[in-house]
């Protein structure tokens, strides 16, 4: 989703573009959007080198995410792939914009203050949270290489991410608000901490045209200001129905997530239920993040509002997959 959110961004602006794929026939439908395809993965160093070779800028977006995966996989993608990644564009001589995520902090650290800014230091995470830590870990190595002087480098951060093309946060949500019944904790009032892949794309490339960007970090994290409920309404319209929201209590809410993690746990699927802490604190609590150094240092003005991106995303899912798609 992201990577053809950068394709668009860029040849709007200009760039000629090379797109780094695993499948190229698979991959097809991103030559009309103006990218020129290069088989390869991040994980085969000479592939990603190859690509890379004769470019002035390159965009990690690459990364395993999601529940279900083994840990290992997480490492050999998120940081091997890193490494494989800095080394190429440091032979093309190329800026390198890193995307990192906001789960290298904990719900602690990210709620411990407001707004949580980039001089908030990463958390400590669990060793069982392989993700976040592979993202700390990438991130660590693409600000060395700069700080080193092997490739100029900046590292954006973005939340979740939502938009056309959206094969985890669209395809999970979009059965639940099928239904047509979707609870509100507490009104629903809380500001979700979500961000369109197109606002992310546009901050990563003013990132790359940046000169004070090097070794920067930026959190993408703030476009517009969703509520939950909104976000229930919105997602309906782009699914062509309605959806009921009928509030429940703060309390009943802990209660139910508690008992939906013990059932995931028991149910041998505990990658999920490690998940249902931060979903909740996701649904109960605004959005902790600022991204006021993106505005001020890189221009960044995200204009596509939730009022069309949500319902976009949302139909563009219902058309493909409707309401029989499985939540996986």
């Amino acid at each position: 989703m992201l990577g053809s959110y950068l394709v668009e961004r860029l040849v709007a602006g200009g760039w000629t573009v090379r797109a780094l794929v695993r499948d190229v026939e698979a991959a097809r439908w991103l030559e009309p959007m103006g990218a020129a395809l290069a088989r390869g993965d991040v994980t085969a160093a000479a592939s990603v080198r190859d690509a890379a070779a004769g470019c002035d800028a390159v965009f990690h977006a690459a990364a395993a995410i999601g529940p279900g995966r083994d840990p290992r996989a997480f490492y050999a993608l998120n940081v091997e792939g890193t490494a494989h990644v800095v080394r190429a564009a440091a032979a093309a001589g190329a800026r390198l914009v890193h995307v990192s995520s906001t789960a290298v902090y904990d719900d602690a650290t990210r709620f411990g203050r407001a707004p949580t800014g980039e001089d908030v230091p990463v958390s400590t995470l669990p060793e069982g949270d392989a993700y976040g830590r592979s993202k700390q870990e990438s991130e660590r190595a693409v600000l060395r290489a700069h700080a080193e002087g092997v490739v100029w480098a900046s590292v954006v951060r973005p939340p979740v991410m939502y938009g056309v093309r959206d094969r985890q946060f669209v395809p999970r949500v979009a059965p639940v608000l099928a239904r047509g019944v979707f609870p509100l904790i507490g009104g629903g009032r809380a500001l979700l901490l979500i961000v369109h892949a197109g606002a992310v794309a546009d901050g990563a490339v003013r990132a790359a045209l940046t000169d004070v960007a090097g070794g920067r970090v930026y959190h993408l994290t703030n476009d517009f200001e969703v509520t939950v409920a909104e976000f229930a309404r919105l997602a309906g319209e782009g699914l062509g129905r309605r959806v009921r929201t009928p509030s429940i209590p703060l309390a009943a809410a802990r209660v139910g997530f508690a008992a939906l993690r013990a059932a995931l746990t028991l149910a041998g699927r505990a990658d999920l239920a490690a998940h249902a802490p931060a979903t909740l604190a996701m649904l109960t609590r605004d959005n902790p993040f600022s991204s006021d150094r993106a505005r001020r240092e890189l221009g960044w003005a995200p204009s596509v509002p939730p009022s069309v991106a949500l319902p976009e995303a949302f139909r563009w899912w219902n058309e493909r997959y409707g309401s029989a798609k499985a939540i996986r």
